[in-house]
Formats: C-alpha cells, sequence, structure tokens
C-alpha cells in the first residue's frame, strides 16, 4: 500500500473512531448537562473523585486553575453535598476535599450503566460474527497502536 492509501486509510479510521467516541459520550454528556456542572466544576469533580483526597493546593494545580477560582468551585461544589472538606489524616492541620459518598454511590451504582449503554445497545442488535469481528479488529488495532515503532531503515 502506498504512503497516500495509508494516510487515506488512516483519515478514513480516525474519522470512524471520533463518530464512534463521540456516539459513545452522548449519554454521559447528557447526564452531565443534567447536573448543572460548568466545565470547571467537572475538571475539579474528576480530579478529587480520581483521588482519596486533594489539598486545594494541588487541586489547583491538577486542574490548571487560580487558587482563588478552585476554592469558589469547590465552595459551591459543597454546598450542592457533591464534595466535603475533611482533615487531612496524615496532617490534622491541614484539609483535604473528597466527594461526598452520594457521588461515590451514584458512580458506582449509576454512572457504569449509562456510561455503556451505547456500546451494549450496539452490541445486541450485533449478529455473533460481527460482535467478533469487532473485538477483533479492536485488539488487532490496539495491538498495532500500542507497538513500539520499527527502527528506521
Amino acid at each position: 500500500m502506498t504512503d497516500k492509501e495509508l494516510n487515506r486509510l488512516a483519515r478514513e479510521v480516525e474519522a470512524h473512531l471520533a463518530a464512534v467516541r463521540a456516539r459513545l459520550r452522548q449519554p454521559v454528556e447528557a447526564e452531565f448537562a443534567r447536573g448543572r456542572l460548568t466545565g470547571p466544576q467537572r475538571a475539579v469533580m474528576e480530579a478529587v473523585y480520581h483521588s482519596e483526597g486533594l489539598s486545594l493546593k494541588e487541586l489547583s494545580r491538577r486542574v490548571g486553575l487560580a487558587h482563588s477560582t478552585v476554592s469558589g468551585i469547590v465552595d459551591r461544589l459543597e454546598k450542592r453535598a457533591l464534595l466535603l472538606r475533611e482533615r487531612d489524616a496524615r496532617d490534622g492541620r491541614a484539609t483535604i476535599i473528597v466527594v461526598s459518598d452520594k457521588v461515590r454511590v451514584y458512580m458506582r451504582d449509576t454512572f457504569p450503566a449509562i456510561a455503556l449503554n451505547p456500546v451494549l445497545a450496539a452490541l445486541r442488535r450485533a449478529r455473533p460474527a460481527d460482535r467478533a469481528a469487532i473485538l477483533l479488529g479492536l485488539r488487532t488495532l490496539r495491538r498495532l497502536v500500542e507497538a513500539r515503532p520499527a527502527p528506521p531503515r
């Protein structure tokens, strides 16, 4: 295959992947919209959720926003019972920010089904041979994408 053909194929593969990613994100984006979270609030929630608790300084660094901005975001999310400020067990003088139990339960029990629903629906519609082909194709693409590049000739 020529470089021109490979480039055309790569663009088509990327277009298909982008369309699939966009479709898979629709229910997740709709769920976030129902939660009325701004982009910065969402970034803060994601950073805190994927941690064991963060200081305001560390949270500001992770989301790339000013300390005062993040403090205001945390205040608003705390009023909505989405985040909590707790004493740091390692340093009783410090405070860490954690997600509330309500958020943890939601992310454990409800969110995974929302995120997986488009894939489940598609796989239910697929024939067994299509399911096998999808999995084989994705495994192959992943293996090739993650492989180390060959040394230059």
